[in-house]
């Protein structure tokens, strides 16, 4: 017998299990008060399936015997129903993943990829440039990536990749180089999780790019960080050495050490070992993602003993920020080189002690390289070369301190003649 809209509403409300026969195959289903949906039974190719029509809180008995009678008329059509129900949920995860913006892409990118970052300055490039915003969430002034944001990644092309750079591309030409390899990785990751479906090269790809604009480098002079000429140097850390503080102490520190700025500021206990005079930076803290050992030299050292510390947990850090647990910020850092009334940057005393390396030492290219952490030579050049010339750097660095350490020269601005100086 055939249900009726009012037994429909009785078996609902009372929530009976079980699956309750209309008619040509049509079948309410009840799982309980809550949970209810129609479903058609039929046969195709002599074999039984069945396919569901939907929620029976949502459609009614007429309804669902009208959806019922859709699918019959697939079958006379020698259609399967639940495979054309197939093919249409395909079809529209498809045409959604066509839809799909640039901008869900970028903010899918930078959520997923932004935790494995080493330098909160980095992710705040990235964050305002790409996606407008600062780390706050507030908007940017200058939103280059707007319109992109707006269309579906899979309409990103040259020419819209273009309105975005060319305009800028003669006044700061290397940050929009940087734009364009921050949209090129996030085009390459939606290509990856399916939202392009072309297989040629990355729009956003220098390779197509470099055809239309020029290289950063022509448009204008790089500009390197400004570094204290190695012969003041000495001077220099006779000045910091007068200053009190875990920022004077930090600065110093890098110095001896040849370090970038957050693998010194955020340097801690753990890595130090004091007798074997090693300082061991973890691959995940520095830029080569290589662990690279330091040797300390005998200044060091001496720095190192006379720090006081917070905590006596491997993880405590060596210079202690004004926050407990939180490191010196590089702003700290710069703060101190402006009150000792110098202008260049703390990453320039890097190139310091390159110069003073290269032009006043003896020591080959590789151990000075090294001694920065640089990689050296080609990858079979590295694989073969598998020291990591600690001694040689040791002597390297012993000198580099030495040399920091030196008293600053007093002229007395008596002139001496050769002759009589020798008599």
């Amino acid at each position: 017998m055939a249900l009726t809209s009012k037994k429909v509403r009785k078996l609902l409300c009372a929530g009976a299990v079980g699956k309750f026969l209309d008619q040509r195959g049509l079948y309410l289903c009840v799982q309980s008060r809550t949970a209810a949906h129609w479903e058609k039974r039929y046969q195709y190719l002599g074999r039984e399936h069945y396919t569901g029509l939907g929620s029976a809180f949502v459609f009614s008995l007429k309804q669902a015997r009208e959806r019922s009678r859709r699918a019959s008329e697939l079958l006379a059509d020698g259609i399967d129903p639940l495979a054309r129900k197939r093919e249409a949920k395909a079809a529209a995860i498809a045409a959604a993943a066509r839809s799909v913006t640039f901008g869900a892409c970028a903010e899918d990118f930078y959520k997923t990829n932004s935790p494995t970052w080493k330098h909160i300055k980095h992710a705040q490039q990235w964050r305002s440039s790409v996606l407008g915003l600062t780390l706050g969430g507030k908007p940017v002034e200058q939103d280059h990536c707007r319109l992109l944001r707006a269309l579906p990644v899979q309409e990103i092309d040259t020419p819209i990749i273009l309105s975005v750079l060319k305009p800028h591309w003669h006044e700061k030409a290397e940050s929009m180089n940087r734009l364009r390899a921050r949209i090129a990785a996030v085009i390459d990751s939606a290509r990856a999780a399916g939202y392009r479906r072309d297989d040629s090269i990355n729009p956003a790809d220098w390779s197509i790019i470099g055809k239309v604009l020029p290289a950063p480098g022509k448009v204008a002079a790089v500009n390197h960080f400004e570094a204290v000429p190695y012969a003041q140097v000495s001077d220099f850390v006779t000045e910091l050495r007068k200053r009190e503080g875990s920022a004077a102490r930090c600065l110093e520190f890098l110095i001896y050490t040849v370090a970038r700025s957050a693998e010194a500021r955020e340097a801690t206990w753990g890595e130090i070992d004091l007798d074997g005079a090693t300082w061991t930076i973890a691959a995940e803290r520095m830029k080569a993602a290589k662990p690279h050992v330091v040797p300390l030299a005998d200044p060091v050292i001496n720095l190192l003993r006379r720090l006081p510390r917070e905590g006596d947990g491997d993880d405590a850090l060596v210079f202690v920020g004004p926050k407990s647990g939180k490191p010196l910020t590089d702003l700290a850092l710069m703060t101190l080189m402006r009150k000792l009334k110098r202008s260049e940057v703390v990453h320039g005393f890097r190139s310091s002690f390159s110069d003073w390396a290269h032009e006043t030492t003896g020591y080959s290219s590789i151990v000075i390289e090294q001694s920065l952490a640089h990689a050296v030579g080609s990858a079979v050049e590295r694989a073969y070369r598998r020291s990591n010339l600690l001694t040689k750097r040791r002597r390297l660095l012993s000198d580099w301190a030495r040399f920091c350490c030196m008293p600053p020269v007093v002229e007395t601005g008596e002139v001496v003649q050769i002759g009589r100086g020798r008599a």
